[in-house]
This record gives structure tokens, C-alpha cells and sequence, in this order.
């Protein structure tokens, strides 16, 4: 849920002066450059009012996903920021919520 999927934007950031990722580090951490490790069904959620690198990064993970032909699925979550996202997993109809007990096939 709202994630970095590819860490070279973090590289690219300002935040490269004070987290020193080496490229190793870059590609070990990753998950978008490891869908072949993959295996189980994923779900990718963001926030609409999150900042745009978190919404391009889960929508172009998500494509990766179903490119490599795995299975995905995006949620948008309307009008939440990425503190309220990682809050609404303990929501049954927030959007994690409702993701996560989709997934397990409870609702």
C-alpha cells in the first residue's frame, strides 16, 4: 500500500543526501525489478491525495505485475493521503480493508 516500488526516484530525490543507496542497494530493494519472485495474487493500493510519485509508482507497479502476467489488482483510494491508506487496513470499508478481506474471500 502506497509504496516505492523502484527506489532509483529516491536516488534521483533530494532525499539522496542522506540516503546513500548503492546500486546494489537500488535493485536489492526494489520490488519492481523482481515480479519474477512473485507468486502470490497482489493488490496495490494508493491514495488520490497522495503525492503524485507514490500514485505513479503503485499504477506503473501494477502494470508491471499484469505485464509480467501475474495477478493484480490497482484500488484507488478517493481522497485519502498516505497516513489515512495505511490506517484504513484496520477498516473493513476503508481501502485496505476491504482489499485485504477481498483477497482472503471473506466479502
Amino acid at each position: 500500500m502506497s509504496g516505492m516500488y523502484d527506489l532509483k526516484a529516491v536516488r534521483l530525490s533530494a532525499r539522496s543526501s542522506y540516503v546513500k543507496f548503492t546500486d546494489e542497494m537500488e535493485l536489492a530493494m526494489s520490488p519492481q525489478r523482481h515480479l519474477n519472485l512473485l507468486t502470490a495474487p497482489a493488490i496495490v493500493t494508493f491514495g488520490t491525495n497522495e503525492t503524485p510519485e507514490f500514485q505513479r509508482q503503485s499504477r506503473e507497479f501494477a502494470a508491471a505485475v499484469k505485464a509480467a502476467g501475474k495477478a493484480v489488482q490497482l484500488v484507488e483510494g478517493a481522497n485519502y493521503n498516505h497516513f489515512e491508506m495505511a490506517e484504513s487496513a484496520g477498516n473493513p470499508y476503508g481501502p485496505n480493508g476491504r482489499a485485504a478481506l477481498a483477497l482472503l474471500g471473506l466479502i
